[in-house]
């Protein structure tokens, strides 16, 4: 079997809409989410292969650190315990159980080689799930789809204890840049074709943060819940949000950069303002230091946080790749992050993740 590749997937526009339209199901009046997603450049590449009894894992972060091996039996009941554990590998367990109970399968034996930052609202969770559910897939015939690896992938991270939603794992889709609006159970996937370059650099704040935390926090906002935080939560992902995807979506299409800044940013304030009371791990001083700064002023369109946000990562926009270097130069001397870069609409190899 070919070696796999999953991107991490960077969410432009949109966080936290997705797992919100969730409660659509039985309160239709909480409004679709809309979110605008891109592959990132880093990802987890790895070798897999079938195996009777065990999911067997091992893998090496980006840094060089090892994990593992594992080794869990391939049952749903132990690989479900796993999964509820909270270990670096109940990811991939939550995926096994999930695609043993669907189709009968057995184990396998992994490798993962990652260049994507864990932790950082890069979605490295999902990107595991979707890599785990695609190598199912190819190691034993089944022939999935997308579409249903997305769903294995997101059953799996959910037998975690997670209360994510649907939007991480569009990373199935590769390094491209995606539309998503969730309904309910439905999901509505749409390509986006950049009418110009975008040259990101994704700043990991190197903080620490509770994701599920913050998305428990969040979801005691839904579906109905009375008070002014609540309701605001509801605004600021529902409505409003909407507006600023489309406009999102719009500059990023038509090659107006600095359109697409101006939306980044505003995005942030309503996020700060409407959705942050809720949480206290939404304080995020050390992502609004970096905000601040004033390189991101001189050398940038606009900016905002990455994922559940936190402190985690920040997205900016640069002007140009030259002032992306100067600004990726400064915040690593000045601030002591780390920094990574995404161009879209560049000729990269949008089809890479397929497959």
């Amino acid at each position: 079997m070919k070696p796999l590749f999953v991107p991490g997937r960077l969410c432009l526009m949109g966080e936290h809409s997705d797992w919100a339209a969730g409660y659509r199901r039985t309160h239709p009046e909480i409004s679709r989410g809309h979110c605008l997603v891109a592959g990132t450049d880093q990802g987890l590449h790895a070798e897999a292969r079938p195996i009777a009894d065990a999911l067997e894992i091992e893998s090496v972060l980006p840094h060089g650190e090892e994990m593992g091996p594992a080794r869990i039996q391939a049952t749903v009941a132990a690989l479900t315990d796993a999964a509820a554990g909270a270990d670096f590998f109940s990811y991939a367990a939550g995926v096994a159980a999930e695609a043993i109970e669907r189709f009968q399968v057995g184990g396998l034996r992994m490798r993962v080689d990652s260049d994507l930052p864990v932790r950082k609202g890069l979605s490295s969770s999902a990107a595991v799930c979707v890599l785990v559910a695609r190598a199912y897939s190819k190691a034993y015939g089944l022939g999935l789809d997308v579409a249903t690896e997305m769903d294995l992938a997101y059953a799996g991270e959910r037998r975690t204890g997670s209360e994510c939603g649907r939007m991480d794992q569009v990373c199935a889709y590769g390094r491209q840049v995606t539309s998503l609006v969730f309904d309910g159970e439905g999901l509505q996937v749409d390509v986006v074709e950049p009418g110009a370059e975008f040259h990101f650099l994704i700043v990991d704040l190197r903080r620490g943060k509770d994701t599920r935390r913050i998305l428990s926090d969040l979801n005691a906002c839904y579906p109905n819940t009375q008070g002014a935080v609540a309701r605001r939560v509801r605004e600021g992902l529902g409505q409003a949000n909407i507006r600023l995807v489309a406009e999102g979506r719009r500059a990023i299409e038509t090659g107006d950069v600095v359109g697409l800044g101006a939306c980044l940013d505003e995005a942030q304030t309503l996020f700060d303002e409407a959705v942050a009371p809720a949480s206290q791990e939404l304080r995020s001083p050390r992502l609004h230091e970096i905000l601040d700064h004033p390189a991101v002023s001189e050398l940038a369109h606009g900016a905002k946080g990455i994922g559940s946000q936190g402190d985690g990562s920040v997205q900016v926009l640069a002007h140009d790749v030259e002032a992306r270097e100067e600004l990726a130069r400064r915040l690593e001397t000045e601030e002591g992050v780390h920094c990574l870069r995404l161009s879209l609409g560049s000729g990269r190899d949008e089809g890479e993740g397929l497959g």
